[in-house]
């Protein structure tokens, strides 16, 4: 694993690499990290970058400041929107986020302060989520913007946070708060410390088998909303004729230390 530390910096989006791990940070703080097209792609390139080296065992993404995770797209980008232009980016947003939950390492998303509309679709296409206690969760359209959510969207929302939850948060336009959140399964930790816990939980990621991990990253998204049966041979069958696999065998029953390879 590489011991370099690089970093790649735009004015609203930066990605930086250190052994191990890529982090993602939405850097619009005066704007409490909203969305731009450039920051969407950003984040889709951040992705096949995580996704291109061996040496990546788990991704970050965070926003900038104390005020907000991400608070949603830009709304002047909105200005010239209708109906075809308004389908098309849907569209967009859906194949950025199924980018987002196709990433083969673990995924952690740092929350603090405000994690709406956009912000809240790209925290559920994470693995992990920390929350601080004044993080708040919501998509209040009803009574801002009048625009809605595609079906696949909601879909996983639904899924993560319940679809009563789902329906009440957005017909009343409401924000859960963190504890909510916690306690609907969809953050894992709330905690004052989050930039800590992030570091000690990426440490844990760090330690364990890339492709155990994998597998259920891809097994879990192969289930999301599936109506039937779901084929894993091709999982399983990877797993289980891995070097790592083999080579933890023997070193479990030879009582010696194995550094997972991630093949």
């Amino acid at each position: 694993m590489s011991t370099e530390t690089t970093t790649e910096t735009t004015s609203d989006l930066l990605v930086e690499e250190t052994p191990g791990v890529l982090t993602v940070t939405f850097n619009r703080p005066h704007a409490r990290n909203a969305m731009t097209w450039e920051m969407y792609t950003g984040l889709a390139a951040a992705c096949d970058r995580a996704d291109a080296s061996d040496d990546i065992r788990v991704m970050v993404l965070q926003g900038s400041g104390e005020k907000a995770f991400v608070a949603g797209t830009d709304i002047s980008q909105f200005a010239t929107f209708d109906g075809p232009r308004g389908v098309e980016y849907e569209q967009q947003i859906s194949a950025i986020l199924s980018r987002l939950r196709a990433v083969n390492v673990p995924v952690i998303a740092a929350i603090k302060g405000y994690c709406v509309g956009g912000g809240l679709g790209i925290a559920a296409c994470t693995d992990i989520r920390i929350a601080s206690a004044s993080a708040k969760f919501g998509v209040p359209i009803a009574r801002t913007l009048g625009n809605c959510l595609s079906v696949d969207t909601l879909s996983l929302l639904s899924e993560l946070l319940g679809r009563a939850r789902v329906v009440d948060m957005l017909l009343r336009a409401r924000f859960i708060e963190a504890e909510e959140a916690r306690e609907a399964g969809f953050v894992g930790l709330v905690t004052d410390a989050v930039d800590q816990a992030v570091a000690d939980w990426t440490t844990t990621l760090l330690g364990h088998a890339p492709l155990t991990m994998w597998s259920v990253k891809e097994s879990m998204r192969r289930l999301s909303g599936a109506r039937g049966q779901v084929d894993d041979h091709d999982i399983v069958e990877r797993i289980y004729g891995s070097q790592d696999f083999h080579n933890a065998v023997e070193a479990f029953v030879s009582k010696t230390p194995y550094e997972w390879q991630g093949r």
